[in-house]
């Protein structure tokens, strides 16, 4: 058996030994010296394992603290080298039975293993109290101990324990909600959880109650994960720190609440928008995950290809109209739209954006952040706005007539306005416009470009291989346009496999696809003479434009995304 390091290996990382823990930690890149600083204080000032200090001041995950222990420890981790035994496969050790309260109160996991081994599974197994216990317990059976994940052990235990115990005991009560959001392991297993969303390159966190039972839910790519579930007794704990964090009422329940919080977690510093929904079982919670830091804000890094990329470029610079960026929530407009106005920002400009919320600060630029509870809307902004002589207005979302009109009288005043609708593809701007109550005449002299897009899985680098088989018909579309846009681009159909780098779902990371359409005369007097979707897209079919399938189509060519991948996301 591996031979135990002293307990002062763990938690005195000032001690100078080779093997530290906060040693091993910033020599994996997993932490930063000033995080390891941060935590010395604190541990000097309240005490505490080193390890245990950083998860709580959302440097690190657990998981990688477990994962670093055990290698630094020599402990077995369970869920990894060690597996638990199905609930109902349970044997609890001993002549008389430890009980799952006592496992609760000291945060351990007992149970026999087939072969007959008790096993002890813990997060701290140095702890030389516990170890005291446990020889107690057990004084002539040997004890394999075990590292161990607190939301696995939780879960485990409150399964056990079958409503033993009840996190929610006067939960109605708000001071006792906030004691629950205050208490160390709620803390942490928030914390944890916002560093496991960065890590794992999260953009969303989803906290969706049931009757039963809780799931918190990744959204990675564009899709959906289930990271943990957990019993509906622990959920009000969670959901009244993330509320207390976020600037939110912890008492109010009954009615949809948003909020904001600044963290860092998993070593970035991170703006995160929290919103809570009643629901029949409760409060379902998402928080928007938003990088401070963004260094993919440039046109050339959106994955255009290069005769969209030349049209956008054309398109910031122009010194009038209305530029019309479409696709549903989570499509990567607002991505598009500062990258725009980074391309539009020579220096010589006044620049001006009203949003909300402002997802990211940019320099030299003045951003208004809208508050409909005090009467700041898009449209009295927009109002103030151009008594400030700007150049270039971006309105993070066209939603009503008002705003809609304010924002075409802009542009046919000498302002080069951008923004965003919810549609379908980007001929359905004009409809939507239309169908806001905005004359058809004031709503195609001032458009000068309408984009769509939307966001396709990049295939994972490590895992993808040539794709087997592609339809005849799909090689043949894609050619076209290859021979028009990529030249003499070799085809690289490829497909997704799955390994431990993407989490075994064959994608890591997104890229997007596009359509953008230049809105001339003879479209312009199309829309005021009252043409249809149909007739206006038959226009800008004539006329050479790409739509996103075959955008899409291009990206599977050349091996970015799969041919499933885009077929997925157009809907076809």
């Amino acid at each position: 058996m591996t031979s135990i390091v002293p307990i002062a290996t763990v938690s005195d990382v000032a001690a100078g030994e080779s093997a530290l823990l906060g040693q091993m930690l910033i020599a994996r890149d997993l932490i930063g010296v000033a995080d390891l600083e941060r935590a010395l204080e604190l541990q000097a000032s309240m005490g505490g394992r080193i390890g245990n200090l950083l998860v709580r001041i959302g440097a690190l995950s657990e998981e990688q603290l477990l994962a670093v222990l055990s290698d630094q420890l020599g402990f077995p981790l369970a869920g990894r080298d060690v597996a638990l035994p199905e609930l109902d496969a349970w044997v609890i050790p001993g002549d008389e039975p430890v009980p799952v309260d006592w496992m609760q109160d000291r945060g351990v996991l007992l149970w026999q293993d087939p072969e007959g081994e008790t096993i002890c599974a813990s997060r701290d197994p140095l702890e030389p109290s516990l170890r005291e216990a446990i020889d107690y317990l057990f004084p002539s059976t040997p004890v394999r101990h075990v590292l161990a994940p607190a939301q696995l052990m939780d879960n485990t235990l409150d399964k056990l324990a079958n409503g033993l115990l009840s996190a929610t005991q006067g939960g109605d009560d708000v001071r006792h909600l906030r004691e629950l959001a205050e208490e160390a392991p709620v803390v942490e297993l928030v914390n944890s959880l916002l560093a496991q969303a960065v890590e794992q390159r999260a953009s969303d966190i989803h906290l969706e109650p049931d009757e039963h039972e809780f799931f918190v839910r990744f959204r990675i790519d564009g899709v959906l994960y289930t990271r943990l579930q957990l019993p509906r007794e622990r959920f009000n704990a969670v959901a009244s720190r993330l509320k207390l964090i976020s600037g939110m009422d912890i008492a109010e329940r009954r009615l949809p609440q948003d909020g904001r919080l600044s963290v860092r977690a998993s070593g970035q510093a991170m703006d995160i928008r929290a919103s809570a929904l009643p629901g029949v079982h409760g409060e379902s919670i998402v928080l928007r995950l938003l990088p401070k830091e963004r260094k993919d804000l440039g046109l050339e890094r959106l994955g255009m290809e290069s005769d969209h990329l030349a049209l956008l470029h054309d398109w910031s610079r122009e010194a009038h109209g209305i530029i019309l960026v479409t696709g549903p929530t989570g499509s990567g407009k607002s991505t598009t739209l500062y990258a725009t106005l980074a391309a539009a920002d020579d220096g010589m400009k006044k620049i001006i954006t009203v949003e909300d919320p402002v997802e990211f600060q940019l320099p030299r630029i003045t951003q208004i952040q809208t508050h409909a509870d005090i009467g700041l809307t898009f449209a009295g902004a927009l109002r103030s706005i151009l008594r400030q002589d700007p150049d270039v207005i971006m309105v993070g979302e066209i939603r009503d007539r008002e705003t809609a009109e304010i924002a075409i009288q802009s542009a046919l005043t000498g302002h080069l306005v951008l923004s965003t609708v919810h549609t379908n593809d980007a001929i359905g701007a004009f409809t939507r416009l239309i169908d806001m109550g905005v004359e058809p005449f004031l709503v195609a002299t001032p458009v000068k470009g309408l984009q769509a897009q939307r966001l396709v899985r990049r295939l994972c680098p490590h895992c993808a291989r040539p794709a087997a088989h592609v339809l005849p018909a799909i090689v043949e579309e894609a050619a076209q346009w290859a021979v028009r846009v990529l030249g003499d681009v070799p085809m690289r159909w490829h497909e997704p496999v799955g390994c431990a780098r993407c989490q075994h779902s064959g994608y890591r990371g997104r890229v997007g696809i596009y359509e953008l359409i230049p809105v001339d005369e003879a479209m312009q007097q199309a829309v005021v003479a009252g043409a249809g979707h149909a007739e206006l897209k038959a226009m800008a079919r004539t006329r050479g434009y790409r739509f996103l399938r075959e955008d899409g189509l291009l990206k599977a060519w050349q091996g970015l995304t799969s041919v499933d991948e885009v077929l997925r996301v157009t809907a076809v």
